[in-house]
C-alpha cells in the first residue's frame, strides 16, 4: 500500500514496564480520525482525512492511488479540484503563439467558455457537461466552423490537464461528443459581376480597396496597411510586407500574417486605378506601434485611410462599408430598422482573394505561382484549397486543339465533306 494511515486519536507512548501503549491524544473525539498519506509523483506529501470507522475506506483509497501512479494515471487530488476558470486563465498565460493568434484564443475562450465551463472542477467534468456547453455554443456562434474551432481550444485546455496530471482523460474526445461541422470543404469563389458590383457598393474612398483584394490578391488587414512606397508603380510589383491589426483592442502594425512577406505582380490596370485613388485621397500618414500596443512607433503613409485620416479599423469598415456594400449589390438582405446586417462569413472581404485565384487559374497560372501570390506556406495547401477550380485536362484540351486550328484557319475554312472529299482521296 502506498504511505500509511495515521490514527489522530490515539498516539503510541512507551507505559509504566516499558512496553508501548496506545493513549488518546488531545484530538480525541473531534474532527476527522484518519489521515492517510503518501508521497506523490512530484515528491511532495499529499493527505485526505476520513471519519471514525472509516479506516477501511481510507485503506481502499490509498490502494487505488498506489494503482493510479503504477498505471501512470495518477491526479493530484487538490490539484483536481482548480475549476475550469482557474486553470485556463494559466493556460492562456502560458502560450507562446504570435500575437493574433493568442489574442483570438484568448477571445474565444473568455467569451464562450469560461462564462459557462469557468466554475466546474476541473476533475468534475464528464462529456455530458461538454455535450451541454456544446449545445449552449449553437444559440450563441451560428456559424459551425468558428464553434469547432472554440471546441478545438477548449480540448487543447482538457488535453493539457491531462498531461498536467489533473484528468485522467479529456471529456472532449469522448465517442458521445461530436465535434461541430466542419466548414464547407469547396470555395464557392464570386463571379466577376458581383465583384463589379460590390466594388460600386463601397464607398468611393474605399472603392480601390476591391482592386488591392480582387487585382492583387491581398488579405484585409494587408490592404489596411498598404504603404503607398510598397507599390512599384515602375517595377510591376507590389511588396506585401506589412498589414494593420488588432491587438488587446488596439491597432499596431504587423507582418503579414505568418510572416510571409512576398511581392506579388501589379497589373497596369490595378496600378492606374491606385493612381487615380491617390489623386482623389491622398496618401494619409500614419504612426502605430509595431506587433503589440507598447511596441516602437512606425510611421506609413498609407494608401487607404479614414476620413478625416487615420488608419481603417476593421469592425467599423465591415460594418459601416462592406455590410452596405454587400445589401447594394444583391449578396445580402437590407436589415430591419435597429437590427444588424446578416452574418456572412463567406461573404466578406476574403472572397476577393478567392476571385483573384480563380482568375489566375483560369488563365493557366501554375499552382506554385499563386501559393507565393497569396503569402500561402505551403503550395500542397493551396491546391487543396482551390484544386476543384482548375481548368480540367479536357477542358484544357479542347482549347489547346481550337487555338491550333485557329492558326491554321482551319476553323474558318473548314475541309469540305462528302461526296467531293472520298473523290479527292
Amino acid at each position: 500500500m502506498a504511505g500509511h494511515i495515521q490514527d489522530r486519536w490515539y498516539k503510541t507512548e512507551p507505559g509504566p514496564n516499558g512496553k508501548p501503549r496506545r493513549v488518546r491524544t488531545d484530538r480525541y473525539g473531534t474532527g476527522k480520525r484518519y489521515r492517510a498519506r503518501y508521497v506523490g509523483p512530484d515528491g511532495t506529501e499529499k493527505s485526505k482525512s476520513f471519519p471514525d470507522r472509516q479506516k477501511r475506506l481510507a485503506e481502499d483509497w490509498l490502494t487505488r492511488i498506489e494503482a493510479d501512479m503504477s498505471r501512470g494515471q495518477y491526479v493530484d487530488p487538490k490539484a483536481a479540484r482548480v475549476t475550469f476558470k482557474q486553470y485556463a486563465e494559466k493556460w492562456l498565460e502560458s502560450q507562446h503563439t504570435d500575437l493574433n493568434t493568442r489574442a483570438s484564443v484568448h477571445a474565444q475562450i473568455r467569451r464562450h467558455a469560461i462564462p459557462y465551463l469557468g466554475p466546474r472542477p476541473m476533475d468534475s467534468f464528464l462529456p455530458s457537461h461538454i455535450r451541454e456547453w456544446l449545445a449552449e455554443l449553437e444559440k450563441a456562434v451560428p456559424a459551425s466552423s468558428y464553434r469547432r474551432v472554440i471546441f478545438g481550444s477548449v480540448s487543447g485546455i482538457f488535453t493539457a490537464a491531462v498531461e498536467d496530471q489533473l484528468r485522467t482523460t479529456n471529456p472532449c474526445r469522448s465517442r458521445s461528443v461530436t465535434a461541430p461541422g466542419r466548414a464547407p470543404g469547396r470555395v464557392r469563389p464570386w463571379l466577376a459581376d458581383r465583384v463589379d458590383a460590390v466594388r460600386a457598393g463601397l464607398p468611393e474612398r474605399y472603392r480601390a480597396m476591391a482592386d488591392a483584394g480582387g487585382g492583387c490578391g491581398l488579405r484585409q488587414g494587408e490592404i489596411f496597411g498598404l504603404p503607398v512606397d510598397e507599390i512599384g508603380f515602375d517595377t510591376g510589383w507590389l511588396h506585401v510586407g506589412y498589414q494593420v491589426k488588432v491587438i488587446g483592442g488596439r491597432l499596431v502594425f504587423a507582418p503579414p500574417k505568418r510572416g510571409k512577406v512576398r511581392d506579388v505582380p501589379l497589373p497596369t490596370q490595378v496600378g492606374r486605378l491606385f493612381k487615380a485613388h491617390m489623386k482623389a485621397f491622398p496618401p494619409d500618414e500614419v504612426t502605430l506601434p509595431w506587433l503589440t500596443p507598447d511596441g516602437p512607433p512606425v510611421t506609413k503613409r498609407l494608401l487607404f485611410s479614414r476620413e478625416g485620416g487615420g488608419p481603417v479599423r476593421r469592425a467599423d469598415f465591415n460594418t459601416y462599408a462592406w455590410k452596405p456594400a454587400l445589401v447594394a449589390a444583391g449578396v445580402i438582405p437590407e436589415p430591419e430598422k435597429g437590427k444588424r446586417h446578416q452574418a456572412s462569413r463567406e461573404d466578406g472581404m476574403h472572397a476577393l482573394r478567392h476571385f483573384y485565384a480563380t482568375v489566375l487559374l483560369d488563365a493557366g497560372e501554375n499552382v506554385k505561382a499563386l501559393s507565393k501570390y497569396l503569402g500561402h506556406s505551403d503550395p500542397g495547401f493551396t491546391l487543396r484549397v482551390y484544386t476543384h477550380l482548375m481548368p480540367s485536362s479536357d477542358g484544357r484540351t479542347r482549347r489547346a486543339v481550337d487555338r491550333l486550328y485557329e492558326t491554321l484557319g482551319w476553323a474558318t475554312d473548314p475541309m469540305p465533306d462528302g461526296p467531293q472529299t472520298a473523290q479527292a482521296d
